[in-house]
């Protein structure tokens, strides 16, 4: 069997299991941020059909966690050698790759409706990316994705005034013990000792503060990459909106990369294809789950990247997790759950502007 005859053979397999096709027919409901009617040629925005099940858009987001978790896996097996800038260069050429693969099998127009907004998400995607994968090189995997993921509160509280989708209070709930979750896992003082540990410079054992700020930078840029990708939902169909992030990647990588070229080994050119291949399935699923459920409710299930990445850190890397590593894991999957039984709350009452 060829290359490309498995490769499509998993496609058509990913079909039938997950029920890409569900997002077809769906018209979805616009907050303040994006109010903007759907083109009609588009097949997938039909309203003749029902709003799939909040299980089905919580399962993507639980996929998105498990391929960025395995994405930190092999970001951190680069051992930080290569630049940071190569990094996502790679990683764009090959998702950039992809996606125009499997836009070209869809029979889609790559480039949108709404490229103002396509194009600033991929902007702050690539933002993000750069400080997600400076906190990878800097901390312990689990640590930084401890930090990386207080990225569902800023959404949620910038889902609120950009989107009009107001928490309800298990939203908020599942927010709050989420964030107890991870910083169990952070530190044995919790979150707040992590920082305080941060700050002293001659702390042995503490977080350096270069690589938290970046590990904090990248969870507000996530946050706003992930409202402006809900933003996009009626208008745009989720293969466009994955296909602008490496397309605004690539030219803001390339000319960092030709300052500072370094070529990379046969082992690091290995690991920089698991980087491309990992995130653009990442990419994947995070648009179609934010798609089909509020965006503070869906980042709030992403938490389940915090336990992951606990294990690959211990199995791949020899990194000790402490006991409480199973008190944080509870705490994960009862913010899951909750999130997955949560709603969204009617926006505060008022004038809407016209159409």
């Amino acid at each position: 069997m060829s290359a490309r005859s498995f490769t499509a053979s998993i496609v058509r397999g990913w079909r039938r299991a997950w029920g890409w096709d569900w997002l077809k027919g769906w018209r979805y409901r616009w907050g303040r941020f994006g109010r903007h009617s759907a083109a009609p040629h588009q097949k997938w925005c039909k309203s003749d059909q029902a709003q799939p099940p909040a299980w089905r858009a919580g399962l993507w987001m639980v996929a998105s966690a498990l391929a960025f978790s395995l994405m930190g896996v092999c970001v951190k097996a680069l051992g930080g050698r290569l630049p940071v800038a190569e990094v996502v260069l790679a990683r764009s050429v090959v998702s950039l790759l992809i996606s125009w693969w499997m836009l070209r099998r869809a029979g889609l127009n790559p480039w949108g409706q709404r490229r103002g907004l396509l194009v600033g998400r991929g902007i702050l995607g690539t933002a993000g990316l750069y400080c997600v994968y400076l906190a990878l090189i800097g901390l312990p995997l689990a640590v930084a994705t401890v930090l990386q993921y207080l990225h569902p509160t800023f959404t949620a509280l910038l889902a609120w005034p950009l989107l009009a989708e107001r928490p309800g209070w298990r939203v908020w709930g599942a927010v709050l013990i989420g964030f107890l979750g991870v910083a169990v896992l952070a530190a044995p003082g919790g979150l707040g000792a992590a920082a305080g540990a941060a700050a002293s410079a001659g702390a042995g054992a503490g977080l350096p503060a270069l690589p938290l700020l970046f590990a904090l930078a990248g969870a507000l840029l996530s946050a706003l990459a992930y409202v402006s990708v809900r933003a996009l939902r009626s208008s745009e169909h989720p293969l466009v909106v994955v296909f602008y992030f490496p397309l605004m990647a690539l030219p803001l990588s390339l000319p960092l990369v030709l300052l500072q070229p370094v070529a990379p080994t046969a082992a690091e050119f290995g690991w920089l294809l698991g980087v491309g291949v990992f995130t653009q399935l990442g990419q994947i699923a995070l648009t179609y789950g934010l798609m089909g459920m509020a965006a503070a409710r869906a980042t709030a299930i992403s938490y389940v990247q915090v336990p992951l990445a606990a294990l690959w850190g211990v199995w791949w890397f020899g990194e000790a997790v402490p006991a409480r590593a199973g008190l944080s894991a509870l705490l994960v999957l009862l913010a899951t759950l909750l999130s997955l039984r949560a709603g969204v709350a009617p926006a505060v009452a008022g004038p809407r502007p016209s159409r």
